[in-house]
C-alpha cells in the first residue's frame, strides 16, 4: 500500500527507495507522487526566496581603516534537476534557518575578504561596484550548494574613526568652495543671462505688441468687412421679406379682386335675372296692357283721324274761299298802303329836310317815352358823385343823336344846326 503526495510551486518534493532496494529518487515541483509504505520516504525543500542581511564589523581596508559594512542578498534554490539534486543532498532536512545562517556565512566571508582589498574610498563612492564583485566572488561557491544570489546590494557603509566624515569634510569643503564659485558664476551669468532675456523679453514684448496691433487692426477690418457683408446680407434680406411682402399683398389683392369680380359676377347675374325677371313682369304687367291701350286708342284715333280729316276738308274748303275773299281785300289794302307810301315818298322827296324833320320830330315823343317807361315807377333820383356825375350825364345826352341815327338814319345834329335859332 502507499499514499500520494502533493507539493505546491514553491517547494521540491524528493521521492526515495521503493521496492527491491531501488536507489532512484524522484523530484517533483509543484505535482504529486506515489509513495510507498515503509519502504519510500518523501521529504520537502523550499524554493522560496530567503533573504539574508550580511554585516562585517570593523573590517579593515587596504589602507587599514576599519568600516562596518552591511548589505541585503536575495538566495534562492536553483530548480535544474542537477543543481536542485546537489541542494537537496546538502540542505535536506535542514529548516530554512539553519540554511539561512550556511549562506549568510559564506556571503560574509567574502564580503570581509572583499573589503580587505579595496580602499575606503573606492568602497564608498562606488557601492555598486563593490556589491557586483561580492556577487561574482560569492556566485560560484554558493553555486556549489545549489544555490542563487538572485540579487546583493550594499545597504551601508560607516566607521567608527570619523574617516569617512572627515574624508567628507574636505570634499564637503571643496564642493562648497566649488558650489561658492559656480554661485558666483552662475550669478554673473544669471545677470548676463537676465538681462539677455530681458532685452529678449522687450523685444519679444515689442514685437507680440506690434503684432497684436496688427492683428487688432487686421481684426477692426475684417469685423468691419464682415458688418458690412452682415449689414448688406440684413439689407437684402429686409428687402427680400418686403418684396416677399408685397408679393403676397399683391397675390392676396389679386384674390380679393378676384373674389370681387366672381362676386360682381354672381350679383351682375342675380341682377340680370332680376332685370328679365322684371322685364317679363313690365311686359305682363304694363307693356301688354299698354299695347292693348295703344291698339285701342290708335284704333280710336283712326276714327278720329277719319273724322278730322274728312272736318278738315270740309274747314279748308271754307278757308279757302274765305281765304280768297280776305286775299282780294288784302290785295287792295296793300295796293292803297302801297300807293300811299308812294306819295308819302314823293312829299317827302319834294319837300327834303323838312319831311325829315317833321318824320323824328314824330318819332321823338315815342323814344322819349320808351326811354322814359323805366323810370315812370321811380319816385325820386338823387345823383351822388363829384365832376365825374356831370360828365356821365353830359356823355348820356351826347350818345342821343348817334341812336337817333342807328334808329332812323338821320343825323340829328345835322338836322338841329339848320333851324334857325338852333345851337
Amino acid at each position: 500500500m502507499g499514499n500520494c503526495h502533493t507539493v505546491g510551486p514553491n517547494e521540491a518534493m524528493v521521492v526515495s527507495g521503493g521496492c527491491c532496494g531501488s536507489g532512484a529518487k524522484k523530484y517533483v515541483i509543484g505535482g504529486w507522487a506515489w509513495a510507498w509504505c515503509l519502504v519510500s520516504d518523501v521529504q520537502t525543500l523550499s524554493l522560496e526566496v530567503m533573504t539574508l542581511n550580511p554585516k562585517c564589523e570593523s573590517v579593515e581596508t587596504s589602507h587599514g581603516v576599519p568600516l562596518t559594512v552591511t548589505g541585503v542578498a536575495q538566495i534562492k534554490v536553483m530548480t535544474e534537476p542537477e543543481l536542485l539534486a546537489t541542494a537537496c543532498e546538502q540542505f535536506l532536512g535542514r529548516s530554512v534557518r539553519e540554511i539561512e545562517e550556511i549562506v549568510l556565512q559564506t556571503l560574509e566571508g567574502h564580503l570581509r575578504a572583499i573589503l580587505g582589498t579595496l580602499t575606503v574610498e573606492a568602497i564608498y563612492q562606488d557601492r555598486e561596484q563593490f556589491a557586483q564583485l561580492v556577487r561574482e566572488v560569492a556566485a560560484p561557491d554558493v553555486g556549489r550548494m545549489g544555490l542563487e544570489i538572485v540579487s546583493f546590494t550594499i545597504k551601508d557603509v560607516f566607521d567608527v574613526v570619523d574617516y569617512l566624515s572627515s574624508l567628507g569634510k574636505a570634499q564637503t569643503a571643496v564642493v562648497k568652495r566649488d558650489a561658492d564659485i559656480g554661485v558666483a558664476e552662475a550669478n554673473r551669468d544669471a545677470g548676463i543671462r537676465e538681462a539677455e532675456c530681458e532685452k529678449t523679453m522687450m523685444d519679444t514684448k515689442y514685437d507680440a505688441d506690434t503684432k497684436i496691433a496688427d492683428s487688432q487692426r487686421q481684426f477692426e477690418m475684417l469685423k468691419a468687412g464682415y458688418e458690412a457683408e452682415v449689414n448688406t446680407k440684413k439689407a437684402e434680406a429686409e428687402l427680400a421679406y418686403e418684396l416677399q411682402a408685397a408679393k403676397v399683398r399683391q397675390m392676396i389683392r389679386r384674390e380679393e379682386i378676384e373674389i370681387d369680380v366672381v362676386e360682381r359676377r354672381k350679383l351682375i347675374d342675380i341682377e340680370e335675372k332680376e332685370i328679365n325677371r322684371k322685364e317679363r313682369e313690365l311686359i305682363a304687367t304694363v307693356r301688354r296692357p299698354a299695347e292693348a291701350e295703344s291698339f285701342r286708342l290708335e284704333t280710336l284715333a283712326a276714327g278720329d283721324r277719319t273724322k278730322t280729316v274728312l272736318s278738315a276738308k270740309a274747314d279748308a274748303e271754307s278757308i279757302k274761299k274765305v281765304g280768297g275773299a280776305e286775299a282780294v281785300s288784302i290785295e287792295a289794302i296793300g295796293k292803297a298802303e302801297a300807293e300811299r307810301m308812294r306819295m308819302k315818298a314823293a312829299a317827302y322827296k319834294q319837300y327834303g329836310d323838312a319831311a325829315m324833320m317833321s318824320l323824328v320830330l314824330e318819332a321823338l315823343p315815342k323814344i322819349a317815352a320808351e326811354v322814359s317807361a323805366p323810370l315812370a315807377k321811380t319816385d325820386e333820383i338823387v345823383l351822388l358823385g363829384d365832376d365825374r356825375t356831370t360828365s356821365e350825364v353830359s356823355r348820356l345826352v351826347s350818345s342821343l343823336p348817334p341812336a337817333v341815327a342807328a334808329l332812323t338814319g338821320t343825323d340829328l345834329s345835322k338836322l338841329l344846326t339848320k333851324i334857325p335859332g338852333a345851337k
